[in-house]
């Protein structure tokens, strides 16, 4: 018989007898997927970006179905609307979640954080950051190699060209918490997004004592507590040479920010104060 006949057979033989071992195996050891999760999935956003601290949507949809109760379980790009159509789905009740967005706590553009030295190297803020402290004097302030720009699947941050600080776009930020990791020096966090998006917080990471931190910034945390002790709510804490509002008990007042010799912290889209009209005192004499 020819020879690559009798090869054809063997090999046929081989493939037949494989196929047969792989079915019975399958069989043995197939595991009947839950259906929801393939529902719940259809309906997440399919971003896929790690957000709800799973890797990806099909992770986020096998721990919604495993889970007794929703509350710690959260998709932040979907949001509570998404969520709310996963609880119907499991016949489960899901707790309304506050809006976060990114915040980036630097402050420090070129006018008032100086350039000590020029960075000859790639740009990238992780490579950066493991050579050397900064092209500042603040070794705390933002790079401005645009990591975080990198890591947003959202294109909702970007570096601006004037100030070389990352910027988030308040409508396109899902608070994914992508940008937060990326930075080595931790200068991004995720805040309440606020009524009507108003928001306060200190836009500094300065640790140094404060005469180091005023000499390499001129907008930065000294450390002098007076916010602390005109805030009325108890909201900020001075701790490590810097002051923290906490956004739970905030409630926007703006005395701190009204105090701040330094003008460390940030106000975001709230409408201009209005000027107190200025008496003038008429002159007795000339009234007589």
């Amino acid at each position: 018989m020819n020879l690559i006949l009798l090869a054809v057979i063997f090999l046929g033989a081989i493939g037949a007898i494989g196929a047969t071992v792989l079915y019975f195996v399958s069989q043995a050891f197939h595991v009947e997927e839950d259906p929801r999760i393939g529902r719940i999935q259809d309906i997440l956003p399919a971003a896929n970006c790690g957000g709800c601290g799973y890797p990806g949507c099909a992770g986020f949809a096998g721990a919604c179905v495993k889970a007794e109760v929703l509350d710690e379980l959260f998709c932040p790009v979907g949001g509570s609307e998404t969520m709310n159509k996963v609880a119907g789905i499991l016949g489960k009740t899901v707790r309304e979640k506050i809006p976060m967005i990114a915040v980036v706590r630097c402050n420090g553009n070129c006018e008032n954080r100086l350039r000590t030295n020029y960075y000859d190297g790639t740009s990238n803020c992780a490579i950066s950051s493991s050579l050397y402290g900064g092209d500042t004097g603040c070794s705390y302030g933002c790079l401005g190699h645009g990591d975080c720009v990198d890591a947003c699947s959202f294109d909702a941050i970007h570096i601006n060209p004037e100030t070389l600080l990352p910027e988030v776009d308040e409508g396109k930020c899902t608070s994914c918490g992508a940008c937060v990791k990326a930075c080595p020096k931790q200068l991004i966090q995720l805040r309440k997004k606020g009524i009507k998006s108003r928001r306060i917080y200190v836009g500094c990471m300065n640790k140094d004592k404060g005469v180091i931190a005023r000499k390499s910034c001129n907008v930065a945390c000294i450390a002098c507590s007076k916010c602390q002790k005109v805030c009325p709510f108890e909201a900020i804490t001075i701790e490590d040479n810097l002051a923290s509002i906490n956004d739970d008990r905030c409630r926007l007042c703006r005395k701190c920010v009204d105090e701040c010799p330094t003008s460390a912290i940030v106000e975001l889209n709230f409408p201009l104060k209005k000027e107190k009209p200025l008496i003038v005192e008429e002159d007795p004499i000339s009234i007589i």
